[in-house]
């Protein structure tokens, strides 16, 4: 497995690298880029060896034995379909963990930020505020949805979209990120997802139901109690027990998705939404929304991580006067991110930087004629230049006062 360090469409150009080995999110590459994992896949090993290990003792010490006891050779497909089950629910977990979940690629940089509709007063000589809204109303069916700007990615989620923390990822449709999979799910692997829980709850209950039959055939067999039939097969009660706490696991969660599906809910939407208080626009009734869901063709991926990474065309400037982050005009922090919200008065922030710079100005003037001549933007560019840092916070040496003269003089 190899990582990489660097995003699509956000290559410096001209090296001849590959995608894959640029890409800024925290997904692992195998194969040249053919095979797309989350950060944490080493995961797969321990799912793949709490499925593979109890098959192969069912099989060494279960299978074998009852194909001795069945007659006309029924007992060799009894091992025969627990080893093609076993492998077909691999090839599910390595379909949902090696396969792109629906990441939307990054962009180069943000979108063009729109002139600031508020109440702050603007100056004849001051350039008018820029910002890019936190978020965007999109109408789903009738019902209008909040699209949010994520400041990693310089992009609008479309609706259903969420920002994966792990995999430092938008994911369209995003589910919520499986540590047992080692990979977020999405829209592209969602199908995949549900096909493995539902066959390893299948797997479950197919080697606990013939652990049963073994046991019940050595007691008929030899004419004694239960107890002492399951006492001679310990690798049977060991499996009995294994099956029968994993399927209350693998089984509720089939359970679950499949409610999820039925009302056309992702995980995280259920747990964060609660759309049983309120209208899902995605909603379309039971039938549609599981043949939407398992049997729609697979939209294809967005990224083409063997690609060569495209030279840049040159970052197109933003203006720096007055320009604000889709962070200010909200409170400080996400809910996603679970950070405390610190509450932030846009307007009247305008004016105090407004008052700010004409204060300036006049104390400038003042100051024996010498800067009577001085361009009327100069309050403002010292402002825009060393007034505030990126967080709004003042960065004026803390020996002077309000109006960047000295305290005391």
């Amino acid at each position: 497995m190899n990582g990489a360090s660097a995003g699509a469409g956000a290559g410096s150009g001209g090296d001849g690298a590959l995608v894959y080995q640029r890409w800024k999110g925290n997904n692992v590459f195998v194969l040249q880029g053919r095979f797309v994992f989350g950060p944490d896949a080493r995961s797969l090993y321990a799912t793949m060896f709490l499925i593979a290990a109890p098959v192969s003792i069912f099989c060494a010490f279960v299978a074998r034995e009852l194909m001795n006891n069945f007659s006309y050779g029924l007992g060799l497909p009894v091992m025969v379909a627990a080893v093609v089950f076993a492998a077909y629910d691999l090839s599910l977990l390595l379909l949902t963990s090696g396969r792109d979940p629906g990441i939307i690629p990054r962009n180069a940089r943000p979108p063009e930020p729109e002139s600031l509709d508020g109440n702050a007063e603007v100056g004849a000589n001051q350039t008018p505020p820029l910002r890019l809204p936190r978020v965007k109303d999109v109408v789903v069916n009738g019902i209008t949805v909040k699209t949010k700007y994520c400041d990693t990615c310089m992009l609008y989620r479309p609706p259903r979209c969420s920002h994966c923390s792990i995999c430092n990822n938008c994911v369209e449709r995003f589910d919520h990120h499986c540590p047992w999979v080692g990979q977020c799910i999405g829209l592209r692997n969602y199908r995949f997802f549900y096909m493995f829980v539902f066959s390893t709850t299948l797997l479950c209950l197919y080697v606990f139901g013939f652990c049963w039959v073994y046991i019940v055939k050595i007691r008929d067999a030899e004419q004694i109690t239960i107890w002492k039939a399951m006492a001679k097969t310990p690798a049977s009660i060991a499996l009995v027990v294994y099956t029968f706490i994993a399927v209350w696991f693998v089984g509720g969660l089939s359970v679950f998705h499949l409610y999820l599906m039925s009302t056309n809910q992702t995980t995280y939407e259920n747990f964060r939404y609660r759309y049983d208080q309120r209208a899902n626009p995605y909603n379309r009734g039971v039938m549609e929304n599981i043949k939407e869901i398992l049997f729609t063709a697979i939209p294809p991926s967005r990224n083409n991580f063997r690609a060569r990474v495209p030279q840049d065309q040159g970052v197109r400037p933003h203006p720096t006067n007055g320009f604000m982050s889709p962070n200010m005009g909200r409170a400080v922090g996400d809910i996603e991110m679970g950070r405390k919200p610190v509450a932030w008065d846009e307007p009247r922030m305008a004016a105090e930087i407004s008052d700010l710079g004409a204060g300036l100005s006049n104390l400038l003037e003042d100051k024996d004629g010498r800067f009577c001549n001085a361009s009327p933007d100069l309050s403002r560019d010292a402002l825009a230049i060393g007034g505030l840092d990126d967080e709004g916070s003042s960065v004026m040496d803390p020996g002077r006062t309000s109006w960047g003269v000295e305290a005391g003089r």
